[in-house]
C-alpha cells in the first residue's frame, strides 16, 4: 500500500511516484506510465522504459488533458447529463483505450480527483484484459492512498467543530 497523500503537493508527489512505480511492476508489456494535471494539463511525472524526449511527453500530456477536458468531450458529458436528468457535476468519461501501430494506451481519471488522469503504455502484444485488470487495481490503490487524508482531514475538522458537538482546538 502506498503512503497517504496529503494535500502536501510532496505527499501528493510520492503517492504518484510510488503508484508509477507499481504500474511498471504489475502491469505486463510495460512501456511507460504518466499522471497528469488535467486542469493544466501538465505532466506530474512520468517513468519510460525508453528514453523519450520531453517534448513528446509533454504533447502526451496535452493530449491527455485534450481527451478527457476537450470541447466535443464536455459537450457530450453535458448532453448525457441533460439526457439523464442529472445535475452534479461528475464526468462521464473514466477511461479510454487507446490503439497506434505499435502500443496500447490506457488514460484513467482519478475518482478522487478528477483533475487527475494516469497514462499507461504498452506494447500490441498485451492482453487489455489483463492490462485493464492490473491498471485498475493499482489505480484503486492509488485513490485509497489519496482519499485517506481527506477523510482523515474532514473527521477531524468535525471533531474540532463546535457546531457539532466536538471540542475546540
Amino acid at each position: 500500500m502506498f503512503p497517504a497523500c496529503h494535500s502536501d503537493p510532496v505527499n501528493q508527489a510520492q503517492t504518484i511516484s510510488n503508484t508509477i512505480k507499481q504500474f511498471r511492476e504489475d502491469v505486463p508489456d510495460y512501456v511507460a506510465s504518466g499522471f497528469v494535471d488535467l486542469s493544466t494539463g501538465m505532466l506530474l511525472d512520468v517513468d519510460t522504459v525508453a528514453n523519450h524526449p520531453r517534448e513528446i511527453l509533454d504533447v502526451v500530456a496535452a493530449a491527455t488533458a485534450h481527451l478527457f477536458e476537450g470541447r466535443n468531450v464536455m459537450q457530450i458529458e453535458g448532453l448525457w447529463k441533460q439526457y439523464r436528468g442529472q445535475t452534479e457535476g461528475r464526468h462521464y468519461f473514466k477511461e479510454i483505450l487507446v490503439n497506434s501501430d505499435h502500443l496500447v494506451h490506457l488514460f484513467m481519471r482519478s475518482t478522487s480527483d478528477p483533475d487527475i488522469a494516469a497514462v499507461v503504455i504498452c506494447t500490441r502484444e498485451v492482453s487489455v484484459g489483463m492490462l485493464f485488470a492490473q491498471a485498475r487495481r493499482v489505480m484503486r490503490e492509488y485513490e485509497a492512498a489519496s482519499s485517506e487524508p481527506r477523510q482523515h482531514q474532514a473527521a477531524h475538522a468535525k471533531a474540532e467543530d463546535p457546531e457539532t458537538g466536538g471540542t475546540e482546538a
